[in-house]
């Protein structure tokens, strides 16, 4: 691979690391606004419970197991997940960016 073609995949790989970091931003409010609504519903399904008189005991299994609060809590371990995965990304990008950096040098250097 040539001097330019190694500079071109580094414009490259800065240009998705940029578009990574955006993205981090927008997944990261998905996953907190998953884990709010997740625990506002759980909350108020303990408090209709406590209502009810359920026993303290299964309270927590009663809770979780509502289908409601198991969708919101799936959809907040979902948007965690993407999250990390943007994280992951952007460290990847960033090692990319250190390899090409590495070769250009090396370029410069034997050139």
């Amino acid at each position: 691979m040539s001097g330019q073609e190694i500079y071109l995949e580094l414009q490259d790989r800065v240009a998705l690391l940029d578009k990574a970091l955006g993205a981090l931003g927008n997944r990261g409010r998905a996953a907190a606004q998953a884990d709010h609504d997740y625990r506002v519903a759980l909350g108020q399904k303990i408090l209709m419970e406590r209502d009810k008189g359920t026993p303290a005991t299964i309270m927590s299994d009663v809770c979780r197991g509502d289908r409601e609060i198991a969708k919101l809590r799936l959809e907040r371990d979902i948007a965690d997940v993407v999250y990390k995965s943007a994280m992951e990304a952007i460290n990847c990008y960033k090692l990319q960016i250190k390899v090409l950096e590495n070769q250009i040098d090396r370029e410069w250097r034997n050139a």
